[in-house]
């Protein structure tokens, strides 16, 4: 059961990976692509009907951690209290930004707005690529299971790092070009004329620098926690999901140059999920691994909850991925097509 709720919490992250991701990654390129005020509206329409259902996700995601894996959701609600509180002000001023913008009519409200949208959505994205990367080179996690990190110390990795090093501020950046990527595509897919023709031009350029970034962080996983490899000694789930993740990349490249414009969006989808679920095939048997004494890591089997306590989360949890699947079914079904209007709130 406690491996079953690891696949369900790693499945949950994904999907807001992908669904989140891609809105954040068009307030990364926003900038660069909207260079009038109906553009940027443009950009802004197509993604208005999702962006704040998409990060229900992320919600969710707490939410099975803290039934399935308390005690890891515990000691990471103290450990990277600074770091979170962080991006709890960004995904404030995101927010902000999207519903003040349109409220006043001048030029010098919507440009400052257009602003912060585009710095907390980038920002946002190095944030939580960094604290994924927290997670897979580990924390100073102490006897009792809890640990506090400060936002950086020395920028080296070892037994007392910071949650800024020069690994976790490596992941960030591969994180925030390939939301970019995401967005980039996304927004081909769903907007007309120039905005999309810049779109696929910025969405090839990324897609170019995605696999260098990629291939580095790689191998500075191997260095910095070198058991990382170890899950993918052990069965083929691995090489499977690496082999999806590099099938989505160059499926991105090549559709994106001939215009196929969902099939482009398609791939990174699958870069996206493979690439995560690679880095979860890394990461198990632990949760949450120890930057120092691997003994002190915390692992799926030793944090999970009771079974009794599992059993009834599962009740729980699968009537209800039913329900918010329908949801984003019809949304995504209603909401399809390109946006060619200005977004209003």
């Amino acid at each position: 059961m406690p491996v079953a709720w690891f696949a369900i919490l790693s499945g949950m992250l994904a999907v807001y990976l992908l669904l989140d991701g891609f809105d954040l990654g068009v307030g990364a390129v926003y900038l660069w692509l909207g260079r009038t005020s109906e553009e940027r509206s443009a950009l802004l329409s197509a993604i208005g009907p999702f962006w704040d259902g998409n990060e229900v996700w992320l919600i969710a995601g707490g939410g099975v951690l803290f039934l399935a894996f308390p005690e890891v959701y515990a000691s990471s609600m103290s450990g990277f209290y600074l770091p979170m509180t962080l991006a709890l002000w960004l995904f404030l001023s995101r927010g902000l930004s999207l519903e003040l913008r349109g409220h006043v009519d001048d030029r010098l409200w919507r440009g400052f707005w257009d602003a912060a949208f585009a710095l907390s959505s980038t920002l946002l994205a190095v944030v939580l690529g960094a604290a994924l990367g927290n997670v897979l080179r580990g924390v100073p996690l102490d006897p009792r299971g809890d640990f506090f990190i400060p936002f950086w110390t020395d920028w080296r990795t070892g037994p007392a790092p910071g949650a800024l090093d020069w690994y976790t501020v490596l992941v960030g950046v591969l994180a925030a070009v390939t939301l970019a990527l995401h967005g980039a595509l996304f927004a081909a897919a769903r907007t007309e004329g120039g905005l999309r023709s810049r779109a696929r031009r910025l969405a090839f350029g990324l897609a170019l620098a995605v696999g260098p970034l990629t291939a580095a962080a790689l191998a500075a996983t191997a260095i910095v926690r070198p058991a990382s490899l170890d899950g993918f000694r052990h069965g083929p789930l691995g090489a499977i999901f690496f082999a999806v993740a590099l099938g989505g990349w160059l499926a991105a490249l090549f559709f994106v140059r001939r215009g196929a414009d969902m099939w482009a969006f398609a791939g990174s989808c699958a870069f996206l999920a493979g690439l995560f679920a690679s880095a979860a095939v890394g990461l198990y048997p632990y949760l949450l691994p120890s930057a120092g004494d691997p003994a002190l890591g915390l692992t799926v089997a030793g944090a999970a909850s009771t079974p009794s306590s599992l059993g009834w989360a599962m009740r729980w949890w699968i009537p209800g991925i039913v329900l918010a699947a329908a949801e984003f079914t019809w949304l995504y079904r209603v909401f399809r097509g390109r946006a060619i209007t200005g977004y209003r709130q």
